[in-house]
């Protein structure tokens, strides 16, 4: 009966013109069809159409069999020629597969039996227990996109040649993590709508479960780049269980977008491009800026103001010098002041002092957006350790931690980025900016100009007087 339907389904469909046979056969030979009298679709192609078959079985259908073999032949030829998944229309798509309905889609039921309050179960129900249970989960959930696209922007930076087009997508999808974040942070606002005592109404049942078991977010820190020492990892690792703590291990164990974005900017070569020395560029900039402000301080200040201006000037001269000096630099990284390497740090300090090139506006845009996101993550921290002093004062946590005392110590020590963010300081005024050789200039325009013989030509082929050319 199913056999019949979904072939004069097929037949419809092909005489309306709107889908062809091939299509709509896909998903029915992909089903399978079933060879005993009175069976509907079901089944799998792995399983063969009649194998295993008993031939004495009077409830076998042979003839049925031979039909249906014939015309597994058919489709096989038709699905040989199938067009490739781009090349299938909205027809074809909204025909092949199974009609969803919306609630089976989600998995609705599945996502609402998820809540079960402790308390509720120990006898003793507390109201705000759901409250609590909801806003986590909805973290986790949270969690778990941004990781997929956390993972999706590590790939892209993962491979060696990473032109305009990934550097997009990779742009798209970090301000995609970066709105999310944004979410968690509002988030903490629900949370706040229940009161310390309503809280403590079902906290002791909680033990010894803690938000620091929370893998998917210590996922997202080492993905990110977040540095924790041997020790640290090793205590972490020992609240989870073994299937989480394996997933914990295998983070380590691989390149977080830190590392992958320092590699990119170690490895673009305009710092140092034929001839050209980006550090050497830079030095003469920076020393006519210092002797400006320095004439500045002669000419306008006096006695122990003078002394202390001209101290603080050569020790920001200092973290200047660490952009074309290579020992400053290391000794500055070894004191933990630098995470990036010398030539990296290079890099994005030219990409954000020329990103008005139109080849640099994705990559200066890119370092900000990672900023961004390495903000809005401390944000987050400081405000749930905020929540969570507020809840619970200086209690220990369900899980053995300290607490809010653990929580505060994590604000402004967990930050990724630092080094881009501390760009700021070595950025120099635009009229003190030197200009860049031409050769690199016309690597770092777009491809294509349209020059006045372009427009003559276009104008001769087309009319040229309805064209706007004030674009050009």
């Amino acid at each position: 009966e199913g056999s019949v339907t979904a072939l004069t389904a097929m037949g419809a469909a092909r005489d309306e013109g709107s889908v062809t046979v091939l299509e709509l056969s896909r998903e029915f030979v992909g089903m399978g069809v079933g060879v005993k009298k009175g069976l509907s679709l079901s089944g799998s192609m792995d399983e063969g159409l009649g194998g295993g078959v008993n031939e004495n079985d009077s409830t076998v259908d042979h003839e049925a069999i031979n039909e249906v073999a014939e015309r597994e032949q058919m489709y096989e030829k038709m699905w040989r020629s199938a067009p490739a998944p781009r090349d299938r229309g909205t027809n074809f798509i909204r025909r092949a597969q199974q009609p969803l309905y919306y609630g089976d889609y989600l998995q609705l039921d599945k996502l609402l039996d998820a809540q079960s309050p402790v308390s509720l179960k120990a006898g003793d129900p507390s109201h705000d227990e759901l409250l609590f249970i909801t806003v986590h989960q909805t973290y986790e959930l949270w969690f778990k996109q941004i990781i997929h696209e956390l993972d999706s922007v590590r790939h892209i930076f993962a491979e060696l040649t990473i032109g305009a087009k990934k550097i997009g997508a990779a742009l798209h999808r970090l301000l995609r993590i970066h709105e999310i974040q944004k979410i968690l942070s509002d988030q903490i606002r629900v949370l706040e709508t229940l009161t310390p005592q309503e809280f403590l109404d079902f906290r002791d049942y909680l033990f010894p479960a803690s938000g620091f078991q929370s893998f998917q977010f210590r996922l997202i820190e080492i993905k990110l780049g977040v540095k924790r020492t041997d020790g640290q990892n090793m205590k972490y690792l020992q609240c989870l269980n073994e299937k989480h703590r394996k997933m914990i291990e295998a983070a380590l164990a691989e390149p977080s977008l830190f590392e992958l974005v320092e590699r990119w900017l170690r490895n673009i070569p305009f710092p140092n491009f034929r001839g050209y020395q980006f550090t050497t560029a830079y030095e003469e900039a920076v020393n006519r800026m210092f002797d400006l402000d320095m004439k500045v301080i002669h000419t306008q200040l006096d006695g122990v103001e003078k002394e202390n201006a001209i101290e603080e000037l050569k020790k920001t001269k200092r973290t200047f010098e660490s952009v074309y000096d290579r020992s400053v630099h290391d000794e500055m990284k070894k004191l933990g002041l630098r995470r990036m390497g010398f030539r990296a740090t290079c890099s994005a300090l030219l990409i954000m002092l020329y990103q008005d090139e139109p080849m640099l506006q994705l990559p200066g845009r890119l370092l900000r957006v990672l900023v961004d996101i390495d903000d809005q993550l401390n944000q987050w921290r400081y405000r749930h350790s905020q929540m969570v002093h507020r809840m619970i004062g200086a209690k220990m946590g369900t899980g053995g931690s300290l607490g809010f005392s653990y929580l505060k110590s994590t604000v402004d020590n967990c930050k990724v980025f630092s080094d881009i963010a501390n760009m700021s300081t070595l950025l120099i005024p635009r009229r003190l900016l030197p200009n860049l050789p031409s050769e690199i200039r016309d690597q770092l325009k777009y491809y294509y100009n349209v020059e006045q013989f372009d427009r003559t030509f276009f104008e001769m082929g087309s009319g040229g007087d309805s064209i706007d050319w004030s674009f050009c």
